[in-house]
């Protein structure tokens, strides 16, 4: 145990329980890490109360803080880089001024090229769209309805628009395009495709870790999580539905 500056050991601390927390982190492995911190540097009377979407944080009258955390996706490179960072910080390999710098480094980590997450979505839905029990030509058009989903998801869903507004219209996206595939006789089955083609906006990291949450007895974090997750499944039905039916009024050929 290093005895140092408290509020500086505590800053360390909540600015690596934020960027976990905003990066889809489990409440506890979150709490683990901030107390990991806290009992290196010294802060043996400090409190954290933690939030999915805010971090509460006092020490002995001296120090208070707290740090709203958006509720938005998950990078898991960004998890596993503050919880290396906390062990190597409990064996001494970083001051504290090292290891905000570190911190920085992590926060500012870069995603993966917009391509390939393209790409990557794309062979999803096609995946998934066989997993369900489709066939190839199915996969095929649920591997076009996915690269147009994401395509909007990287160059437009992420300009500061609503979660409702994304997810509405890029599951309108792909149901569309999986319609048009039906329409055109390109794939034999409807369901299957659409499945597929919508599964990489499906919030599973958000409806786990409500669970667990719950589980755990944190109630309200785990609610806000499971609304948040709840609310993006509403808003794929509706493009989904809406997307049906606009084909179906236009185009016809779908017995709704």
């Amino acid at each position: 145990m290093i005895v140092t500056d408290e509020a500086k050991a505590m800053d360390l601390a909540c600015m690596a329980g934020q960027i976990l927390l905003e990066n889809g982190a489990e409440l506890s492995r979150v709490e683990e890490t901030m107390n990991r911190i806290a009992d290196h540097y010294g802060v043996e009377t400090r409190q954290f109360y933690l939030l999915t979407n805010g971090i509460f944080s006092t020490s002995g009258g001296r120090y208070a803080k707290v740090n709203p955390i958006p509720v938005k996706g998950s990078q898991f490179d960004k998890v596993e880089a503050v919880s290396q960072l906390s062990r190597d910080i409990v064996a001494g390999k970083y001051s504290i001024e090292e290891a905000v710098e570190k911190l920085e480094e992590i926060k500012n980590m870069k995603r993966l090229p917009k391509w390939k997450v393209i790409l990557a979505a794309g062979f999803g839905s096609a995946a998934f769209s066989l997993l369900f029990g489709g066939n190839f030509h199915d996969a095929l058009v649920a591997l076009f309805a996915g690269w147009a989903l994401y395509i909007f998801v990287a160059f437009v869903g992420n300009a500061h628009l609503s979660k409702i507004f994304c997810n509405s219209v890029g599951s309108f996206i792909a149901a569309f395009v999986c319609f048009l595939g039906f329409h055109f006789e390109i794939g034999h089955h409807l369901s299957q495709m659409i499945i597929g083609a919508v599964m990489p906006l499906i919030p599973g990291v958000p409806f786990v870790n409500g669970i667990r949450d719950l589980t755990n007895g944190d109630y309200l974090s785990g609610l806000i999580r499971m609304m948040d997750a709840i609310l993006i499944f509403i808003c794929i039905a509706f493009g989904v539905s809406l997307a049906l039916i606009i084909g179906n009024d236009c185009i016809g050929g779908v017995v709704l």
